[in-house]
């Protein structure tokens, strides 16, 4: 997130989240902005069938649910996880008078919701795809290098797939790399 943003939470109230602490619920009225200060927060639906759906995951910096500051509900569950979280609140009302009176700022804020939907329509993009492999080839494709050996359960996340799946992939590709 653009520097200018994060400041707009500077002296605003934290909270930590201890890991799989839920920050909200799906229907929870938007009452504050959340700046995620260290830690990760996860924003996830549960689908029908039992299984979760990651629509987000926020590090250190980022904004989390940036479309709920345009909403009355949010539309999803947010969950710290990892090690937990340490976030900034900051009151609806506050956020967007602070984006009013600063055009830097709402450009940055701009900027930053495109960026999220062009991360969401890879996703998308790469969640179409129907094959671990052709998955993983579009996100490689991408100029993306894998993540560190610890973080590949993250790329499985963000793929759409079981983090099994993913280290057979990885290791059919390893295999074939060796012959």
């Amino acid at each position: 997130m653009q520097r200018s943003v994060i400041r707009m939470f500077d002296g605003s109230p934290e909270r930590s989240l201890a890991p799989g602490e839920v920050l909200f619920r799906t229907g929870d009225p938007v009452a504050q902005m959340v700046l995620v200060r260290e830690g990760v927060v996860v924003l996830e639906r549960i689908a029908r069938r039992g299984g979760r759906i990651v629509l987000q995951q926020a590090h250190d910096g980022a904004v989390v649910s940036e479309a709920s500051a345009y909403a009355t509900q949010y539309q999803c569950d947010a969950v710290a996880a990892g090690d937990g979280a340490r976030v900034a609140l900051l009151p609806l009302g506050d956020f967007h008078n602070r984006l009013e009176s600063d055009t830097e700022t709402m450009r940055a804020w701009a900027a930053g919701l495109a960026q999220t939907v062009q991360v969401a329509r890879l996703r998308a993009e790469l969640r179409s795809l129907r094959t671990v492999s052709d998955r993983l080839d579009g996100w490689l494709g991408k100029q993306r290098g894998l993540p560190p050996r610890g973080a590949w359960h993250g790329l499985a996340v963000e793929l759409g797939v079981s983090r099994e799946a993913l280290y057979r992939e990885l290791a059919r590709r390893r295999e074939a790399a060796e012959i």
